[in-house]
């Protein structure tokens, strides 16, 4: 709709013109008279028109009476606008109660006149982008456009005579002050859905509202037992029996200053204090809150060179006792300071980087509380990333013994496992009564405030101190600007939008800040805000002096941040999205030009610029770079993130045969990170791989695709698809057969290999093996390009070794066994040890040797540790305990076995899941508890037969039969049937060693 102002001469400006656009909340009105047309039948025309001009004339008089705008008088209907151009505390009630005031004058008006006249009155809240245009020759008009004006209008015409009939938003937000009678839905014309609909009845009390916004800090108040309580902590912690406290709360709470006011009184003794601020734009930036107050410790300079900025960087690490090469180079390597050459973190898993990363970082901790106490605050908790949870888990875990406080303010969505620890308080800070509120505000207004507005303030404010602190700053600055009349703030949402109104041209700088982030730099906004130095610099010491805004530092190498979150959201919400378009390009292009280090150091920042200028194409490469630079550090969560916002972009992008590639690429990144998060077995995961492999197959069968399917073919092995992984292995053998590269032939027979040894199909298994083993020694494949993880004839090898032992050949597998050993070692690759020494343990506990198989799981569970291999780090530790339980320790075997059994499904390893339950009915058997061991054995069996593990279930019946045989009462049939089915199974393979060792139990 279209809303001329007073000044209005005619002419309508364009959007080439002046305009100043924003989208604001606000509540439209729209009466009209019923049944005009017969009144103009049954009246003089210059009657009619007085009619008209006293029901218009009483219409405008109560609506600016309530703080409402009338945009536009159309016949003998008006429409008008609560919230604009100025927002008001009751916006939606004030409008409402317009309606109802001009539902009861315009029957007055007939009454005086002798005639019925009645009205209907439809009002509506919502978003509207508001235009005030400048014509060319010095015009103005206000255009307002929004689905707002047109549904108050809708609800008009079905309103009976008489009646106000507002919006389900209007009602929500004023059910407090007014009394409503539901009508239902209606099907409103332009509306695909229908539309709940109320009938104003009567007012009934003041308004009420619910907290919306994040935490804000205010006058302590109300907070003296839960004060005592955290300085009792702080005490025992100083005495080295570490505490952490968790305070949960709403937002607005007090959650900020209530630590605020512990730390002031921690003040009054020496210690060491750290604090990280977490925020929703770095929410999926690994260990963000830490690595920027690293990087400001560092008092780094745009114009440092790498060499010093690691000059810098060894300084403040020095200070904290971070000597080792190592943890410098992960430090300097988080906060983005290029690495020197030949650093050992080049050749680091992302795993173990994490870990040093980790380690070192806790090591900070350590040494900061070595001569005094420490206390770390992690603020806002529930925007944190997950790594940086990952290590508060960590400190949580350590803090006993040692003289830390560890502070962690969240919402209630963050809910850690630790709080039933013996060392946690948790508190949940509940609402202030009438008597603290009232004394936030006089504390703020210093007796400048009326008794009254005190009254309405605290009565409005449900008990919420932000809310209170923020609209007593309100009618503050109203007051002082000389506003009359000046009605309290609905929300904290429309009081901040209130106050940005009265920031002059303060309020520019707030929004441009807000484009860029919570936390922007005045070099940065400067660069964007392309205005005077002076001009700049004043701007935002009225912004700072407001309240709205905190600053660090003098220009130009101050930083500012919002006090909170929905400071910055009031700021950038305010902006119409062409102009906060047009700012993030403009950001964007600052960034590459002036801090070119950005793409490398934070491309997740230049991405979200890019991606909200609209230039998608240049983002999705940022965003995938942001992808695999978190997965370099084992941050898979933000990883898996970045990759998905990456497709999401690609997606709204035209189909292009380029980008099916690209998109594998994202599609692949994105499977490694969510299986590496969250577990092997997700659902997601499984869709990731499916759309991935729909891809390949479109495709085609093309050199570049090996490593593609090669990589699918793995997590359908691990997530216990061998159907899938046999197909996605046959694929690969295609592609090597069509390429004729060696390095595609070896790696395609033993994937083969390994599968079908798995499913129990051995001879076609050794075939496929022997080939790719053969082929390896014939081409050096050692010095091939490698297509996988791992050396391909580590697999090979391992795998063979298995089948030969299956297949009775002893000789053969001890020979396999050394030449594995050998070759593993040869490579000076750790994975590839480990990978085969637990195979190696897997083959020496199937002949018995336990001695020979506790060794080599040792082995390879110390490598783990050392270089960061989780999973195999489970695999290890599962094959040290069986092996250590048949060397007798059963009982304490057991339950190191039992416990890898869960840690195995949270990662979603499916794979091998029937052998590792089968051990762990061995270890209850041996423990002496057959009955719980004939339970497991039976659920091993079931696995096996569920993923195809085939191989095992020869192994297996036959330790059922074992178990049975242990159980009193079992008849001798059950024992001779299980041994017969172990028999039939390993015939039907060839293994000859496992119908062997069943026929010596039978016999």
């Amino acid at each position: 709709m279209h809303a001329p102002a007073p000044d209005t001469a005619g002419e309508r400006g364009s959007r080439s013109d002046a305009h100043r656009t924003e989208r604001r909340q606000v509540t439209a009105l729209i009466c009209d008279l019923v049944d005009s047309v017969s009144l103009t039948v049954r009246l003089d025309p210059e009657d009619m028109m007085d009619v008209v001009d006293g029901y218009l004339a009483a219409c405008e008089e109560i609506i600016v009476r309530h703080g409402g705008h009338v945009s536009q008088f159309t016949g003998d209907g008006a429409l008008a606008y609560f919230g604009y151009p100025r927002a008001d505390e009751d916006d939606a009630a004030n409008a409402v109660r317009a309606g109802m005031e001009i539902r009861d004058a315009v029957g007055r008006i007939g009454r005086e006149l002798g005639i019925t006249l009645q009205s209907r009155v439809g009002v509506a809240t919502g978003l509207v982008v508001v235009s005030d245009l400048i014509g060319r020759r010095g015009s103005r008009a206000v255009e307002i456009v929004g689905e707002t004006p047109n549904l108050a209008a809708r609800l008009q015409t079905v309103a009976a005579p008489n009646t106000v009939v507002v919006a389900k938003s209007t009602q929500r937000m004023t059910h407090g002050v007014f009394s409503y009678r539901d009508l239902g839905t209606f099907a409103l014309k332009g509306f695909a859905t229908p539309i709940e609909a109320f009938e104003a009845v009567e007012a009934i009390g003041a308004s009420r509202f619910q907290a919306r916004a994040p935490g804000k800090l205010t006058p302590m108040v109300d907070r003296v037992d839960v004060l005592a309580l955290l300085l009792a902590r702080w005490t025992e912690a100083q005495s080295g029996k570490g505490q952490i406290i968790l305070l949960h709360g709403e937002p607005g709470i007090g959650k900020s200053r209530i630590v605020e006011e512990l730390r002031r009184h921690a003040a009054e003794t020496s210690h060491e204090q750290m604090i990280w601020y977490c925020g929703p734009t770095y929410a999926d930036s690994a260990l963000q809150p830490i690595s920027q107050q690293i990087a400001r410790l560092a008092a780094f300079d745009r114009t440092d060179s790498a060499t010093r900025r690691r000059e810098k960087l060894g300084r403040v690490l020095a200070r904290y006792g971070v000597a080792s090469p190592l943890s410098q180079a992960v430090l300097a390597d988080l906060i983005g300071v290029p690495a020197e050459a030949g650093t050992p973190i080049d050749v680091m898993t992302p795993d173990k980087r994490r870990e040093v990363t980790q380690d070192t970082l806790l090591g900070i901790m350590e040494q900061l509380a070595t001569s005094r106490p420490a206390m770390f605050v992690l603020e806002d908790a529930h925007w944190s990333d997950s790594t940086t949870l990952e290590l508060l888990d960590r400190a949580v875990r350590m803090a006993a013994g040692r003289r830390w406080l560890i502070v962690v303010t969240a919402r209630s969505e963050y809910q850690p496992s630790w709080t039933g620890e013996a060392n946690v308080t948790h508190l949940r800070l509940a609402r202030l009564d009438r008597g603290d509120a009232e004394r936030i505000c006089v504390h703020l207004a210093s007796e400048a405030l009326p008794t009254d507005a005190v009254r309405q303030i605290v009565t409005r404010c449900d008990g919420i101190p932000l809310f209170v602190e923020e609209m007593t700053k309100s009618v503050l600055e109203a007051t002082a600007a000389g506003v009359a009349a000046v009605t309290i703030p609905m929300s904290v949402q429309d009081s901040l939008v209130a106050r940005l109104d009265r920031l002059g041209p303060a309020r520019r700088i707030a929004n441009l800040g807000a484009a860029i982030g919570r936390r922007f730099s005045y070099e940065l906004l400067a660069a964007v805000a392309a205005q005077p130095d002076d001009e700049l610099r004043a701007g935002l010491r009225e912004l700072t002096l407001s309240g709205l805004v905190e600053s660090s530092g003098v220009p130009p190498t101050s930083t500012y941040l919002f006090k909170h979150a929905l400071i910055r959201d009031a700021a950038y919400e305010s902006l119409s999205k062409r102009e906060r378009q047009g700012l993030h390009g403009k950001i964007a292009a600052v960034l590459r030009e002036r801090f070119p280090e950005t793409g490398e150091t934070e491309p997740e920042l230049l991405a979200y610029h890019l991606s909200e200028s609209g230039a998608i194409a240049e983002a999705i490469p940022l965003w995938a770079a942001a992808g695999q630079r978190a997965a370099s550090r084992a941050a898979h969560v933000e990883a898996a993130r970045h990759f998905q916002t990456a497709l999401d972009l690609l997606s709204s992008l035209p189909e292009e045969s380029g980008r099916v590639v690209l998109r594998l690429q994202l599609l692949i990144g994105l499977a490694v990170s969510l299986a590496a998060s969250r577990g092997y077995a997700v659902p997601e995961v499984g869709r990731v791989l499916a759309e991935a492999r729909a891809i390949c197959d479109a495709l085609g069968n093309v050199a570049d695709l090996f490593a593609v399917l090669r990589g699918i073919c793995s997590f359908l092995i691990v997530a216990g698809d061998l159907v899938g992984a046999e197909e996605t292995a046959r694929l690969c053998l295609g592609i090597g057969e069509q390429t004729g590269l060696p390095e595609h032939r070896i790696e395609g027979d033993c994937t083969l290999g390994y599968i079908l040894f798995v499913k129990g199909e051995l001879e076609t298994a050794r075939r496929h093996l022997e080939k790719g083993v053969h082929a390896y020694a014939k081409e050096d494949g050692a010095r091939l390009p490698r297509v996988s993880s791992q050396d391909p004839l580590v697999t090979g090898l391992a795998s063979l070794l298995q089948v030969l032992h299956a297949m009775g050949d002893a000789a053969g597998a001890e020979r396999v066994a050394a030449e594995l050993d050998a070759h593993a070692r040869s490579l000076a690759r750790p994975f590839d040890l480990v990978w085969a020494l637990s195979w190696l343990a897997f083959y020496k506990l199937a002949r018995r040797d336990f001695v020979g198989a506790q060794a080599d799981a040792q082995e390879a569970l110390g490598l783990c540790k050392e270089h960061g291999y989780p999973l195999y780090q489970l695999v290890a530790s599962s094959l040290e305990a069986h092996a250590r339980g048949y060397l007798g320790e059963p009982r304490l075997a057991l339950e190191t076995a039992q416990g890898t059994l869960p840690a195995f499904q949270k990662l979603g390893m499916l794979h091998f899941s029937s052998f590792y339950l089968g051990e762990v009915a061995g270890l209850q058997l041996a423990s002496g508890d057959p009955a719980a061991a004939l339970r497991t054995i039976e659920a091993a069996i079931e696995a096996a037969r569920r993923h195809g593990d085939s191989y095992f279930l020869s192994p297996l019946n036959r330790r059922r039969a074992e178990i049975l045989a242990r159980i009193p009462g079992t008849a001798p049939e059950d024992v001779s049937a299980a041994l017969r089915e172990a028999i039939a199974i390993a015939e039907a393979q060839g293994a000859a060693a496992f119908v062997q060792e069943a026929a010596k139990l039978q016999q």
